[in-house]
């Protein structure tokens, strides 16, 4: 039995998508970051930087959103999450949740919380130097995808295609939407119509893509 520690649609969504599509058994605890949950001395025992997700594995609490994507594909190989040990696309795998973890979500961070650099509000030049970055990622998954799609590894679903659908929908109220991207839009309908999609928008009560 896992235990996830999540907040509706945020970095934890991955983790809860992947348990979903595991079947394993698992129960929820909501951190409700209005009343600021996140920073009680309890939960910060089990993640000391006061994220999300945090998750349960034998007893003991694991936390980043890739790492446990990591460890949740190795753990239960028969739900297709990863391509198999000695598979040519286990490597691109990796190389694919690595990237979109350091080189999207890490930026997303700075969009979001303009004071981890500093300033209530981003200056118009970082403003749009993170926009750039993001799309710049935009640019390369999609023309990846144009050639190797639909999805990341081509012919075959796998779980970085959940991470980066959960990417892409945090970009929904950016000047400039993911799904503007015509192969990553196409790529989102493919996941979003998996039964794990909607299951977690039952259970996070979510409705905004």
């Amino acid at each position: 039995m896992y235990t996830l520690y999540y907040s509706p649609g945020t970095a934890s969504m991955v983790v809860h998508l992947a348990l979903l599509e595991i079947g394993a058994p698992y129960r929820l605890i909501k951190v409700d970051f209005e009343r600021e949950e996140q920073r009680t001395p309890a939960y910060l025992a089990l993640n000391p930087q006061g994220v999300v997700p945090t998750l349960i594995v034998d007893g003991r609490a694991r936390v980043e959103s890739a790492a446990l994507l990591l460890l949740l594909a190795e753990r239960h190989p028969q739900a297709g999450l990863a391509p198999p040990t000695g598979d040519p696309h286990r490597d691109e795998w990796y190389q694919w949740v690595v990237f979109l973890s350091n080189s999207l979500a890490a930026t997303y961070r700075n969009w979001f919380y303009p004071r981890d650099l500093g300033s209530a509000e981003h200056p118009p030049l970082v403003r749009a130097a993170l926009q750039g970055r993001i799309e710049a990622v935009w640019d390369r998954v999609d023309a990846h995808l144009a050639r190797s799609g639909p999805y990341l590894l081509g012919a075959d679903f796998s779980g970085a295609d959940l991470l980066l659908t959960m990417l892409m929908r945090w970009s929904r109220n950016m000047p400039r939407t993911a799904l503007d991207w015509p192969q990553l839009r196409r790529l989102a309908d493919l996941v979003r119509a998996r039964p794990s999609w909607r299951k977690l928008y039952e259970l996070e009560e979510l409705t905004e893509w």
